[in-house]
């Protein structure tokens, strides 16, 4: 008997690319019963909407300008509402706040059944933007089903949203472990020759934006501290963002420009081998519901050193998986980098790479969502 179809409209805000939703598409089409439309608010027509016809599902694009966020949405809303009107999906599935606050409230209103929200960034109204929480809660109230990405943004959205229990499912984000566990070591010689690395020890790397609550300023603070037992400690920063400039600006009034590298633009495909040059990943954000670095780093063998928030506290229950720092200060940060190279940076990368593995796979994030949208389908007629 043939399978049953079911078809699952994502939303997605401000983003030309999505690896996880490429890993969603090729396991959908490998497993045959569902079919994806993927609906992107974004400025400019997206170069994604040619992958996703690529793999046969597909693609709507609503211009989207964050920069006008409220009026963007409000114009999103009614085509949101249209679209699912005319295409009937048995389920609606939002992902980021700016998609998931019109989304919810057209897939309400079309009478979708089954309108399930990731939390993808949950607690960052609550630390940034106040105002914003009712629209939390409101969104909430409207959705069927809340996944979110670790049990302390679980706890949070229960307690401090007010969303109810039975609504919500914890379900790690996963990434793939081939793409981690295999070493190319032509890439990685060659980032080792770009980044000038060949006699630098220890080499500590960020991956993060360079946005306020990722924690820089406590980075850069920690690095002048490490730099005096280490001087040929090598910090790599790489990502993207408004506070750059403020960045160069403290590495270079702390005098540490000869010790701090920031990477610019490293291909997606290079990230694993990124990841190989490194004794120690660093990580100092005030709230990380989740964050794919964590496990990226540990399934490449990586020990961790970071904040004590999100999914890295499902992750490190002991320190010889990795060190959680018990305040959010370059102090705190440079004696876990201490802590973790007296340890052996070996054994706790070892150790960390059994609890991504067992933890953080694709195999294990598809099932939980794959789940729900087959345990809904039925209900959506």
């Amino acid at each position: 008997m043939k399978k049953q179809r079911i078809h699952v409209l994502h939303t997605f805000a401000n983003n030309d690319g999505i690896p996880y939703m490429t890993w969603f598409m090729e396991r959908a089409r490998q497993e045959g019963d569902l079919h994806f439309t993927i609906v992107l608010l974004y400025p400019t027509r997206p170069a994604m909407l040619e992958e996703i016809k690529a793999f046969g599902f597909d693609g709507i694009w609503i211009p989207f300008d964050d920069r006008a966020r409220k009026l963007g949405m409000l114009k999103a809303l009614p085509r949101l509402w249209w679209i699912m009107m005319r295409l009937r999906p048995r389920v609606v599935h939002c992902h980021l706040f700016d998609d998931t606050l019109p989304g919810v409230i057209a897939a309400f209103l079309a009478g979708i059944k089954t309108r399930l929200v990731s939390r993808q960034d949950t607690g960052f109204h609550l630390n940034y933007a106040p105002k914003w929480v009712i629209m939390d809660r409101f969104i909430a109230r409207l959705a069927t089903r809340v996944a979110t990405i670790s049990h302390s943004a679980r706890q949070l959205i229960i307690e401090r949203e007010g969303t109810p229990a039975e609504k919500v499912q914890m379900i790690h984000n996963g990434i793939p472990p081939d793409r981690y566990l295999q070493v190319d070591l032509e890439v990685q010689e060659r980032l080792r020759t770009r980044f000038q690395l060949h006699d630098a020890y220890p080499i500590i790397g960020t991956v993060a934006r360079f946005i306020e609550w990722k924690g820089y300023r406590h980075i850069v603070d920690a690095a002048a501290l490490i730099v005096k037992n280490h001087p040929k400690a090598r910090f790599l920063f790489c990502g993207s963002g408004p506070q750059l400039e403020e960045v160069r600006g403290w590495v270079e009034q702390a005098g540490l420009n000869e010790h701090v590298i920031i990477t610019g633009w490293v291909a997606r495909d290079e990230m694993p081998s990124l990841y190989r040059l490194l004794n120690i990943y660093l990580h100092a954000a005030d709230h990380e519901p989740f964050g794919l670095v964590y496990p990226e780093a540990m399934m490449s063998g990586v020990p961790v050193v970071s904040t004590a928030t999100g999914a890295v506290l499902d992750a490190i229950q002991d320190p010889s998986e990795g060190i959680l720092v018990p305040e959010r200060s370059g102090r705190a940060l440079a004696d876990g980098v201490e802590q973790a190279l007296r340890a052996g940076p070996e054994r706790i990368g070892e150790r960390g790479r059994e609890v991504a593995l067992r933890m953080f796979t694709f195999d294990h994030m598809w099932a939980g969502y794959s789940g729900i949208y087959r345990q809904a389908a039925p209900s959506n007629g």
